[in-house]
């Protein structure tokens, strides 16, 4: 180009084209193409494509590829087997080399990734994105696998997590009552990365699950789903997923239980938003305290994020729900339809009208379980005293325990459990197993010993004393008129 500048600045001077080839020392012909050349515009690269063993199967190639589109990611065509599927179906015909498929491929995806070229979003603020992370934990000491609502705010990139032993609409109801209840407001617009737990998708359609489609038009905020594999769409809340994880999940935690562990969740997540934003200047919780301010208000009355059910019981008056998991009734609604309740943390059976019956723990995953209520088996045994050799009551007690009842007549059997089962409903099945046990031990399993064991257990510990010691001498002022002793 440096020469052909120096031709058309002579001609600007005006040499004539043998005087400028002399000068120059070019060919005559050489420096009139330059003289009578007027485009000068620079014009792109094209990349001549030289013939390829590979074209007569890139046809086939591409048709694979696109169908991989639609298959599993793990279920997808890797160079390697893209070279022996063509070996295996066209043996002798397809010479190709192992590197050169590996080219091909590489260049394809470099295709692809540009024409899906992403674009940084936009995040008004009030929105949030929500999705489920999943995390070991040891609860009462035994380690299990659970799920952690993640509630994210991408504008401040403030967030919130709730653990769960499941990924239920009950579970993402909860979690999200829980939060807002914590920040004080509503986010206008939910943005979820699939519809597991709120509903059921199916291409573009999603049905709501009902108690989700009634949570939220209690708490009025709009939901919208991520285009299939468009994680920039979700980006802030996957990476807050793995955050969390990171800094709060590990160590594995070891806690006694999942509600009171969520509350001091709440705190711990909050002291994070004292770091600097990553690019705002200022920190996450100065940025959250301004978008708090376009959060939507609490609706005036609380949601029961609960899902009612009518269930059949069999002989034993247990139920079933979700296919394996078995709870207990009462002995008495054997053989009936009952009303239960199902909660994130907890199954509520009701009786006839409305009243609570029992609680269990809520059981997930895929392998069959069986919980009793204690209480229920209690008041039945009262009754049937004489079903005590066979009750699951019974298989649960201590050895010793159960040798000193099962060596009592029926009548003082009966007035035991009758005991046992006041103190249960007064201060749970524990707290009552615990102080028959203490009261067996002591020899002293009349009706006053035991509820006074159950309320020491209750309120000051079995081996605890008293956090203020009583005054008995007010009874002798009382009685005898002065602090000393009867004359």
């Amino acid at each position: 180009m440096n020469q052909i500048e120096q031709v058309k600045e002579l001609q600007r001077q005006g040499l004539t084209t043998t005087a400028i080839a002399e000068r120059l020392r070019l060919d005559r012909k050489t420096s009139t193409k330059y003289m009578l050349s007027d485009d000068y515009n620079s014009v792109a690269l094209e990349h001549k494509l030289e013939e390829s063993k590979l074209d007569r199967w890139k046809a086939t190639i591409n048709l694979w590829l696109e169908e991989d589109r639609r298959m599993r990611y793990k279920q997808r065509h890797t160079a390697k087997r893209v070279h022996q599927r063509l070996l295996e179906e066209h043996p002798g015909d397809y010479t190709c080399s192992y590197p050169l498929v590996q080219r091909y491929l590489k260049m394809k995806k470099a295709e692809r990734k540009e024409a899906m070229g992403f674009l940084e979003l936009v995040w008004e603020k009030g929105q949030a994105q929500a999705d489920f992370g999943e995390a070991d934990i040891i609860e009462a000491g035994v380690r299990r696998t659970v799920k952690y609502l993640t509630l994210t705010f991408p504008a401040s990139n403030a967030g919130y997590l709730q653990v769960f032993r499941g990924e239920t609409a009950e579970c993402v109801g909860q979690g999200l009552k829980d939060i807002f209840a914590r920040i004080g407001g509503v986010p206008s617009r939910i943005v979820f990365d699939n519809a597991t737990g709120v509903g059921r998708r199916v291409r573009a359609k999603v049905t709501f699950a009902e108690l989700f489609m009634r949570f939220k038009c209690h708490y009025g905020f709009s939901v919208s789903f991520c285009n299939p594999s468009s994680g920039n769409e979700k980006g802030n809340v996957e990476n807050k997923v793995g955050y969390l994880r990171r800094n709060l999940l590990v160590p594995i935690p070891e806690i006694e239980g999942i509600e009171q562990w969520n509350r001091e969740l709440f705190e711990r997540a909050e002291r994070d938003f004292e770091r600097p934003h990553y690019k705002k200047g200022k920190t996450i919780a100065e940025l959250f305290a301004e978008e708090k301010l376009h959060l939507g208000p609490l609706p005036s009355k609380s949601f029961n994020v609960e899902r009612f059910e009518r269930v059949n019981t069999d002989g034993y008056g247990k139920f079933c729900i979700d296919g394996c998991h078995w709870y207990s009734s009462s002995p008495d609604s054997s053989g009936t339809k009952i009303t239960i309740g199902i909660k994130a943390h907890s199954v509520e059976v009701y009786k006839s009208n409305g009243e609570a019956m029992c609680s269990h723990q809520r059981i997930y995953g895929g392998d069959r379980s069986d919980s009793s209520d204690y209480l229920t088996s209690l008041e039945t045994l009262v009754k049937k005293t004489g079903a005590w050799p066979n009750s699951a009551l019974r298989a649960g007690v201590d050895e010793s325990t159960r040798a000193s009842l099962d060596s009592m007549a029926k009548p003082e059997l009966r007035r035991v459990l009758a005991i046992l089962a006041k103190s249960s409903a007064a201060y749970g099945f524990d707290v009552a197993i615990d102080s028959l046990e203490e009261a067996l031990r002591l020899g002293a399993i009349d009706s006053y010993s035991l509820q006074a064991i159950s309320s020491r257990i209750a309120f000051d510990g079995l081996l605890d004393n008293p956090e203020s010691m009583l005054d008995l001498g007010v009874y002798d002022r009382a009685f005898i008129g002065h602090e000393g002793g009867a004359e």
